[in-house]
């Protein structure tokens, strides 16, 4: 550290020449932040791209388990973090070791408080752990979901306070993650990257650094500007679902199939984008994000009432299936309290192991919580661990023809592509589907 602050004054003059020198020659540290859904796999790009990669998180264990070579997500395999390893990365807890980089990038998250509004606790937490390790020559992007302003107004005061300038001799860029796990097609290389700098220079340096890692870079004229940008990419999705959930609804009161009618749009070939109903919203964007903007956009007095809808809409979808399910076990003969139900998929999308926001741990607990004897069955969940809101102690319970006969119900919530649907069909005593899986004309199968 003293001999950073010595040369300091010749390293502050020509600091963003040397960053951008050290980028293009893929010899600058990069160190990611949080080592989860997002951080995990950017921290793979870095490293398959040639950069030599530090990874900070606070968690103990999983900084243990990576060392050790052990992904703790089901779709990276360990070994490729043992390749990862191979190839030079450290994972550690202490935060010291960030003066080492050359780039800093923060995955960590955003959420909700219990009254829906923005909670910045863990980023600025971490920015404030990174203070007194941050030096001259550096670059510090955000990666994280927020509301417009949050990188001007909230992380280049605390850095400008720790006595490094902005744009000057230490740089500042967003760059929202853009991440879609399980996605076969699109990844961290191949997504376009949106880049926004605090100063020109900032995204000078932002956008060199993200053009040695992915295909394509976007950049945009400020932080401000990528901030937005990803609410409004989530915004639109949330909007859209909400109105097909809507329309879900109506549909059922007329006894229309709406997985038809949507399947039926869809063969416009201009003017219609295709979106299906389900249970409600899930996962680390679209049921927050929408949020944080309307949080801000009271600043400046305004009421998105639009959103708001969507996102009560697509709130309401977990009542409005739990209510289909009641109605169902009452013309079965059957009360839910000691029924026995079967939830089929508890992440918060098909084919992944992400719990983060999943509309099916909430149902979940709302049917154990009216006394159904409710378990669940997802082979990309084996066990339910203590969430935030969450404390069920359940583990996957296997699906075979005796164990779907002993229940009252099966309520699909996550349409996993593992399930055995004909399985499903000919064994469950009654089927509850929020996902359109079982269409063809079945007595025992109820939409919701």
């Amino acid at each position: 550290m003293s001999i950073l602050l010595q040369n300091a004054p010749e390293q502050e003059a020509d600091s963003l020449p040397h960053l951008l020198a050290r980028l293009q020659d893929r010899t600058a540290r990069i160190g990611i932040v949080g080592l989860g859904y997002v951080g995990l796999p950017l921290a793979l790009q870095c490293s398959a791209a040639g950069f030599p990669v530090l990874g900070l998180d606070i968690d103990k264990e999983k900084v243990g388990r990576l060392n050790n070579g052990q992904s703790d997500i089901e779709h990276i395999p360990s070994r490729r973090v043992a390749e990862l390893r191979e190839g030079g990365f450290e994972a550690t807890v202490d935060f010291s070791k960030s003066g080492e980089a050359d780039v800093l990038i923060l995955c960590v998250p955003t959420p909700l408080t219990r009254h829906r509004e923005p909670d910045l606790s863990f980023v600025i937490s971490t920015v404030e752990h990174l203070l007194p390790y941050l030096r001259p020559g550096q670059l510090l992007s955000l990666e994280s979901t927020t509301y417009p302003g949050t990188t001007a107004e909230e992380i280049c005061p605390r850095i400008e306070q720790a006595g490094l300038r902005v744009g000057e001799d230490f740089f500042v860029v967003y760059s929202p993650e853009r991440e879609d796990p399980g996605n076969a097609t699109y990844g961290t290389a191949n997504i376009p990257k949106i880049v926004g700098g605090h100063t020109t220079a900032c995204r000078q340096a932002g956008v060199t650094l993200y053009g040695q890692i992915v295909e394509t870079v976007i950049p945009v004229s400020s932080t401000q500007v990528a901030e937005l940008t990803k609410l409004l990419e989530n915004i639109h999705r949330a909007v859209n679902i909400g109105l097909v959930n809507e329309m879900k609804m109506v549909a059922d009161c007329m006894s229309i199939d709406i997985f038809e009618v949507i399947d039926a749009a869809a063969t416009k070939p201009f003017g219609f984008t295709p979106y299906y109903p389900g249970p409600g919203l899930g996962g680390h964007c679209i049921p927050i994000d929408p949020f944080y903007l309307t949080w801000k956009a009271r600043e400046y007095g305004i009421n998105t009432r639009f959103i708001e809808l969507a996102g009560e809409i697509n709130q309401s979808m977990r009542d409005w299936v739990v209510s289909k399910l009641v109605e169902a076990l009452n013309s079965d003969g059957k009360a839910l309290r000691g029924s026995r139900v079967l939830v089929l998929g508890v992440a918060y999308k098909k084919n992944v192991d992400d719990l983060r926001e999943s509309p099916a741990v909430e149902i979940l607990s709302k049917l154990l919580a009216r006394g159904a004897l409710a378990d669940y069955s997802d082979p990309h969940v084996p066990r339910i661990p203590k969430l935030r809101q969450h404390s069920l102690n359940l583990s996957s319970v296997p699906i075979t023809a005796a164990s779907l006969a002993r229940f009252d119900a099966v309520l699909l919530l996550t349409d996993h592509d593992r399930f055995d649907y004909e399985l499903i069909r000919q064994h469950a005593r009654l089927i509850v589907d929020t996902r359109g899986r079982f269409r063809r004309l079945d007595a025992r199968v109820v939409s919701a």
